[in-house]
């Protein structure tokens, strides 16, 4: 009985949290956001990106609701902020310029321990959040975690046990797209990759504008129904 909590738990997050986070797509994205330096680099941002997602997770599935609460805030408010920094991120990404290949020389040889500095400074923003895990992410984690309630205390153990589980899952799926995504990004033609990578930006800003959208709808509904 145990064992099928754990998994029912674990199944239910992981397959709701994988379209959200979509490690692979996100990988695209994250090379267009890092760019063209050593597979190194990569590796270095991985480990720290997954390890970034998991306490993530950890932090809100345990206290995400008391820290929303304690600053007042509502889960539609988070919706609505966060979708608007995911589309000014799709919409940045959308228009970036292209770098050419002599710039790209120049960074890797010139300037390569303050690029190496900059991208692990953004590690966890925007890399982490919203990059990776966003406003999406942390209400289904909130939903989550108020659904692993139990009538008894070893029943909600295992429960937020299932969860957890799910995050470690999801952490390391994003480690192993994120270091290797120069090479799933070669594995297409160059002019493939910066079509793919305008259309993923593109369904970035559209997902932006969704969840904001979704957050100012349940802020305006309960005015509609009482004008």
């Amino acid at each position: 009985m145990k064992i099928l909590l754990l998994w029912k738990f674990f199944a239910l997050a992981f397959s709701a949290l994988l379209p959200l986070v979509n490690p692979l797509g996100s990988a695209i994205l994250f090379v267009g956001f890092v760019g063209d330096v050593p597979i190194e680099l990569y590796r270095s941002l991985a480990r720290r990106i997954a390890v970034n997602i998991l306490i993530f997770f950890a932090v809100i599935e345990l206290i995400g609701s008391a820290i929303l609460n304690f600053f007042g805030i509502s889960l539609p408010i988070v919706e609505v902020s966060g979708g608007l920094v995911i589309a000014a991120m799709g919409w940045s990404l959308l228009n970036q310029q292209d770098v050419s290949p002599g710039e790209k020389k120049l960074e890797r040889t010139a300037e390569a321990d303050e690029i190496s500095n900059a991208l692990a400074a953004k590690s966890f923003y925007p890399f982490t959040f919203p990059l990776t895990v966003g406003p999406g992410s942390l209400v289904v984690t909130l939903t989550l975690s108020a659904q692993a309630t139990q009538a008894t205390l070893p029943g909600t153990l295992i429960a937020h046990a299932g969860i957890f589980l799910a995050a470690i899952a999801m952490s390391l799926s994003v480690l192993v797209c994120y270091a290797n995504a120069p090479r799933i990004t070669k594995a297409i033609s160059p002019t493939t990759a910066h079509g793919i990578l305008r259309v993923v930006a593109f369904f970035l800003l559209c997902i932006g504008v969704q969840i904001a959208w979704n957050g100012l709808n349940a802020l305006i509904t309960p005015f509609l129904h009482h004008a």
